[in-house]
């Protein structure tokens, strides 16, 4: 399975709740529902979501984790959607995974993670949509709702302001709206 080009974040709510209702046509929707929401809410890479186990975020507002591709630490807020980590938990034991595979036990691939969100994008008739949107989406919203750049960017750990703006589409968005009604 190639790789999608050109990721884009999902812009509005209801793309969002498009995206969502496609993952509840999978068996494994609930697993699916809860990786896609802690991905847009905590702008996570996938390989970070999915180590994770029931007791690392039962119960919590936040986490602390090391990132796998920068070796940083980083708190995670979970407030937010811990009613969603509530219910999904819920009967199962503190050291299991997640985001388990039913077959395994063994936390879902991040080969497995893309294909299920990549499932979902078909039915929608999307090809912009892989892992990645998760992450892009959360950093598109939060600049939406905040317009704080800088922030975004150390959440990120991103090198600069312009490699963020460009990595959750907005640079492009904001050329585009600048050039409008641009007229001499």
């Amino acid at each position: 399975m190639k790789p999608r080009e050109n990721v884009q974040p999902l812009r509005s709510a209801e793309e969002i709740q498009q995206f969502r209702q496609a993952l509840q046509m999978s068996r494994t929707a609930e697993r699916d529902l809860l990786l896609f929401d802690m991905g847009i809410n905590t702008g996570l890479r996938i390989s970070d979501l999915l180590p994770l186990k029931v007791g690392d975020v039962r119960g919590k507002t936040s986490v602390t984790i090391r990132e796998k591709k920068t070796g940083k630490k980083r708190t995670v807020f979970l407030h937010m959607i811990m009613p969603e980590i509530a219910t999904y938990t819920e009967g199962k034991e503190e050291e299991a995974y997640l985001f388990a595979s039913q077959r395994t036990g063994q936390p879902i691939s991040t080969t497995q993670a893309y294909r299920v969100f990549q499932k979902a994008a078909d039915l929608l008739g999307r090809e912009d949509v892989g892992t990645n949107s998760l992450r892009k989406t959360f950093g598109y919203h939060y600049y939406q709702q905040t317009k704080d750049i800088a922030t975004l960017m150390v959440i990120f750990n991103h090198a600069s302001q312009n490699v963020t703006k460009r990595y959750i589409g907005i640079e492009e968005e904001e050329m585009a709206m600048s050039l409008k009604y641009f007229k001499l």
